[in-house]
């Protein structure tokens, strides 16, 4: 069964996981390390555990979830794995990153693209993509349905949603997007989001403020 670690890096508090199982192979998603000793506390992570990184997956390119990519590919000879619409946000990460005072020692381009309902195969264990537009464009989710748990990147927080005044962000996009690819799911769905506490779908379909349908 899948093991879920969490790690919150940089000043956006961005929640980094760390998926494995008991052949101890592991992916990490949205790599969001940008400090050194950030950088040293997932690797020890890895080393700690005897994990074997296999994949690289991003849910979204915006700049606070992509500063450790270059660092995570580099160390352990991973492609990002990210929807090929995400790309267009990272031609411009170095400008961002300035804007925002964050480190990005590089920026690593996707090399393999997520396509919707594509199995994210690493271990024993499996993920379902599902494509989730509306907070930006090429935005996904890593569905589970063993746990089950979803990776939600910043569709769906406790009690919120993602931004959708950012650019490729879309308010009746993004709600489609939860309605029709994340409140499908059983309720006992846990949610890991891109920042903040988890929550369950079920919760979510009756308190969330901006989309319940409760």
């Amino acid at each position: 069964m899948i093991q879920v670690k969490k790690f919150v890096f940089n000043s956006f508090q961005v929640n980094t996981y760390l998926l494995y199982d008991e052949t101890r192979e592991c992916v990490i998603i949205d790599a969001a390390c940008s400090e050194p000793e950030e950088e040293i506390e997932l690797s020890n992570f890895i080393a700690f555990n005897n994990l074997r990184p296999v994949r690289l997956l991003s849910t979204h390119s915006h700049i606070d979830h992509v500063l450790g990519n270059a660092f995570v590919s580099s160390r352990y000879g991973l492609k990002l794995e990210a929807h090929a619409d995400s790309a267009r946000y990272l031609k411009d990460a170095p400008t961002y990153a300035s804007t925002f005072g964050l480190r990005l020692s590089a920026v690593q381009m996707p090399e393999v693209n997520l396509t919707d309902n594509q199995m994210i195969i690493f271990g024993n264990s499996s993920l379902k993509v599902l494509e989730t537009p509306g907070h930006a464009a090429g935005s996904v989710c890593f569905y589970n349905d063993e746990v089950p748990f979803v990776i939600a990147g910043d569709v769906l927080f406790y009690q919120s949603i993602g931004r959708t005044d950012l650019p490729g962000g879309n308010y009746d996009l993004l709600k489609n997007s939860i309605w029709g690819k994340l409140f499908v799911l059983p309720d006992q769905t846990l949610v890991y989001p891109g920042h903040g506490p988890e929550t369950t779908i079920g919760s979510e379909k009756v308190d969330n403020p901006f989309v319940s349908i409760g």
